[in-house]
């Protein structure tokens, strides 16, 4: 601590109040020019950005142009670093949001796991913990610090938007046994291999019908239902020394009834986080650019609501120059003291001194693309994968396909619009191809045209059965008419529900539904396996599925899954 005492007291106020923010900053290397930079920040590169803002830190996305390959990458953090130490800065945490599964921000050539449910329907911490170290090892390499992730959320609420697979269950003994896993993974080993692991969202956002992107959801959990529901998760993380917690951008009327989202309330902050949880580590608030935290107060003074709140790192604003202003104006006319603004500060030099950040900035880019997606990594994580492939429906004993079919119809949804790799159907395609099965496939998309239908009827016709890949079907009713049209030729249809679990009980005619949880290349192989046997499906159901006609009812209860 005195190292970082020490450093602080060196500090202008701005170089304080910039330690406390971080923005998404755009171009393939540090010093190329890119036209957002210009619009958001009224500079040209990315670099310029780090020294213009004294910032603390950086975050990258496939939209900022950050992720090509492993060196790219490297390279592209080593120069921010450079911006930031020789401005006389400190080195920067640089962070994305790697959760894996749906979440995934750096694609191939990186190693891709399938994802946080698909990892609770494995009920292997191990395999949790195996995925956290790859991935952060991986990350670390490239230069990035910090990921956000795991997701602690407890997700209960079938109709959730925003989280869904991003949770690993609807448990909270579940769920905490695998947020404290990857932490342990993520965190583990020498400072400068792992990354800071951030646990999200508190107090905890899985019982919500609204996106908190576009909305303020409002969570009625009682102070008793959030302990034994909500709490445990977050308590776990504490307990295995995680680095960071993010906020959520949501209301709780029955634990702070001033109707601020969590964000911005002193009673969840400073109250239950800091207090009730004892958490000593750094808060940061979810993107300040959702409109879960722009919908009751304007962006100039979010950040100042936020860090009276108790909040340490203020990520995204929309307007990075009129939130940083009006953090020092709040501090010359009284409103925050220095002092205030000091203790964050603390805390977030506290946490890059022990990450190794402030000793170890740099990376070695040749190392980094040595790393990243190995051969060693590429075969941990096709045996993770393998563990999470969950069998819900096998009612005419049609799996495992012992005779295999002659050909096979891949068609239904695929992440065709994907940044990364190639579309699910083509994937599934030419796995089962390699195995000796000749396939066709079909993409019909999120929400199939008629045109789109009558092409899988016809092409199911000319084929001796049918794969077909679903994706949110429960609430995409042309999903859904497509399976029943599909089942009604006759022909052998095996379903795979590739995100939510929930689409099995929407569509009684098709009697045979596989769930990956993930439409990962490594899923899709995993599904070949299963299909043909080659492998016995092991996955178990982290959450309970509702019967499409009364929520009320369960029609496949939380651990079901079939095995052969």
């Amino acid at each position: 601590m005195s190292a970082a005492a020490s450093t602080l007291r060196g500090m202008t106020l701005e170089q304080k109040v910039g330690q406390l923010f971080v923005a998404n900053v755009y171009g393939k290397t540090a010093d190329t020019p890119h036209p957002k930079n210009r619009e958001e920040f009224g500079v040209d590169t990315a670099a310029e950005v780090v020294k213009r803002y004294h910032l603390g830190g950086v975050i990258y996305f496939a939209w900022t142009d950050s992720f090509h390959n492993a060196r790219q990458v490297a390279e592209l953090s080593n120069g921010l670093q450079r911006a930031a130490v020789s401005s006389g800065n400190l080195p920067l945490l640089v962070s994305t949001d790697q959760e894996q599964g749906v979440v995934t921000r750096f694609g191939p050539p990186a190693t891709q796991f399938p994802g946080s449910m698909a990892l609770g329907a494995s009920r292997s911490t191990e395999d949790a913990r195996k995925a956290a170290e790859i991935t952060g090892q991986e990350l670390r390499a490239v230069g990035i610090n910090q990921d956000f992730a795991p997701d602690a959320d407890v997700n209960v609420n079938p109709a959730n938007p925003v989280i869904g697979v991003r949770s690993f269950s609807s448990d909270p003994k579940l769920v905490s046994d695998m947020v404290a896993a990857q932490v342990r993974g993520y965190q583990g080993g020498l400072p400068t291999q792992g990354v800071s692991a951030n646990v999200k969202h508190f107090p905890g956002h899985g019982d919500t019908d609204v996106d908190s992107h576009y909305g303020l959801p409002v969570i009625n959990h009682t102070p008793e239902q959030w302990a034994q529901l909500d709490a445990p998760p977050f308590r776990a993380a504490i307990a295995k020394g995680v680095d960071s917690i993010m906020t959520a951008h949501i209301v709780v009327p029955k634990l702070d009834d001033s109707g601020e989202p969590s964000t911005l309330s002193p009673k969840v902050i400073t109250g239950m986080l800091r207090g009730e949880l004892g958490f000593r580590g750094v808060v940061y608030t979810d993107s300040l650019r959702m409109e879960g935290a722009r919908k009751k107060h304007p962006d100039a003074r979010l950040p100042v609501l936020a860090l009276k709140a108790g909040v340490d790192v203020l990520l995204m604003p929309q307007y990075l120059e009129l939130a940083i202003n009006s953090v020092i104006d709040a501090v010359r006319t009284g409103e925050l003291t220095e002092r205030r603004i000091d203790e964050s500060v603390l805390r977030i030099l506290m946490m890059k001194l022990k990450r190794g950040i402030l000793t170890k900035p740099f990376v070695d880019p040749a190392a980094a693309e040595k790393l990243v997606g190995n051969k060693r990594n590429q075969v941990v994580a096709q045996k993770v994968t393998d563990n999470t492939v969950t069998a819900i429906r096998n009612d005419d004993k049609l799996l495992p396909m012992r005779a295999k079919p002659g050909k096979v119809l891949v068609t239904g949804w695929s992440d065709t619009a994907a940044t990364w790799g190639t579309a699910s159907t083509q994937t599934l395609s030419k796995q089962l191809n390699a195995r000796g099965v000749a396939t066709t496939a079909l993409t019909t998309g999120l929400r199939p045209t008629s045109q789109a239908i009558d092409s899988a009827v016809a092409a199911a016709g000319q084929n001796d059965a049918v794969v077909v890949l679903t994706n949110r079907a429960a609430k995409e009713p042309l999903q859904r008419q497509l399976l029943e049209k599909l089942a009604a030729t006759g022909k052998p249809v095996i379903a795979v529900a590739v995100r939510d679990p929930y689409d099995a009980a929407h569509v009684d005619a098709v009697k045979t539904w596989l769930n990956t949880y993930s439409f990962s290349a490594g899923s899709m192989e995993s599904v070949a396996k299963v299909v043909l046997g080659e492998l016995s499906p092991k996955g178990k159901l982290p959450v309970s599925v509702p019967s499409a006609s009364d929520p009320n009812v369960v029609r496949f209860p939380f651990g079901h899954g079939l095995t052969w």
